[in-house]
């Protein structure tokens, strides 16, 4: 309470102070309101001039905003660490500050400058959003813009690695997750989730739950059509469940359960790095290929932007050739 009023004091006195003259008034209002308690006569509560737990309250507002607690796990362990590492009141955090603790963190860590951005990003928003319910007068991260990460092209499965993978499927529910995953560009975690009656068979379609509990409609070939028939067919299970475990129980899938699967699918088959995620790619890349305008494609994939789908989908170079030919001569 009492740092919220010191930050309405120097609100209203932000457009006749200069930053110089600011930062006295903020040492000034410190120094004579410490220690001080705060008696609200409305209410009879005290308010005490204690740290205010803001990550604690940025957490509870995502969370009411109806971010996955995925992402929310992410924000929290991010956002403690560097106030760990820091080990400075959130308010007197400065740009330097931030800059500082990123460099050092790159260099301790060995991380990526993807992954250095990412925590760049979520500082970002944490500051941000603090001032935007005037906890500081200026987020400090505004003046580190976003970090250059150089380009890197991912790899796509070729028609004879989705080949070899079926052929090479000794359980059938195996061959149905390949399937589906190949054929809609699902995420693992919306795949997880399926039930049997989310399936429309007549349509060849079915609706999955995305980022933000956010549902969409996405949809299957005849290939796969058939191989889920026949694996729920298969089943001697009442699980609800899409996909269910090989052995009793008989518990519905999980995320690490596929990747594990594709993993060793793919080191038995000396596969390059089979993973769920990559069939979301090339489902990308061959759809852009073949034509399909992206903003289908964003929509297929369930992307709020289209930079995003851009960054999934690799653009076969010798179509880059004919159309230059086509176009340029």
């Amino acid at each position: 309470m009492m740092e919220k009023l010191i930050v309405e004091i120097e609100q209203e006195m932000i457009n006749l102070l200069d930053n110089m003259q600011m930062e006295e008034l903020h040492k000034v209002l410190l120094r004579k309101f410490q220690g001080l308690t705060l008696v609200d006569k409305s209410n009879k509560k005290i308010f005490e001039n204690d740290e205010i737990d803001y990550c604690n309250i940025f957490i509870c507002a995502k969370r009411v905003e109806g971010c996955s607690e995925k992402s929310i796990k992410y924000y929290k362990s991010t956002i403690e660490n560097m106030l760990k590492t820091l080990n400075k009141a959130v308010k007197h955090i400065t740009t330097e500050n931030l800059r500082q603790y990123l460099g050092e963190y790159e260099k301790k860590s060995g991380c990526s400058k993807i992954t250095i951005d990412n925590i760049r990003r979520i500082l970002s928003t944490f500051f941000s959003w603090l001032e935007d319910e005037n906890y500081v007068l200026k987020s400090p991260v505004r003046r580190i813009h976003k970090i250059r990460t150089g380009k890197i092209v991912k790899e796509i499965y070729t028609d004879e690695n989705l080949e070899i993978m079926r052929d090479n499927c000794k359980e059938i529910r195996d061959l149905a997750i390949i399937d589906l995953l190949n054929s809609t560009g699902i995420r693992v975690g919306e795949l997880v989730k399926l039930d049997i009656d989310d399936i429309n068979f007549n349509e060849r379609e079915c609706i999955v739950e995305g980022k933000g509990n956010k549902q969409r409609k996405v949809y299957f070939d005849a290939r796969t059509k058939i191989h889920l028939q026949n694996y729920i067919d298969s089943r001697v299970d009442n699980n609800k469940a899409l996909f269910v475990s090989l052995i009793e129980p008989y518990n519905r899938l999980n995320i690490s359960g596929v990747e594990i699967r594709m993993r060793t699918l793919g080191k038995r088959l000396s596969i390059n790095k089979v993973h769920p995620h990559k069939f979301r790619r090339t489902l990308a890349t061959r759809a852009i290929d073949k034509g399909m305008p992206i903003e289908q494609v964003q929509h297929l994939l369930g992307h709020q932007k289209i930079d995003t789908t851009l960054e999934y989908a690799m653009v076969s170079q010798n179509n880059v050739k004919i159309s230059h030919r086509k176009y340029i001569g």
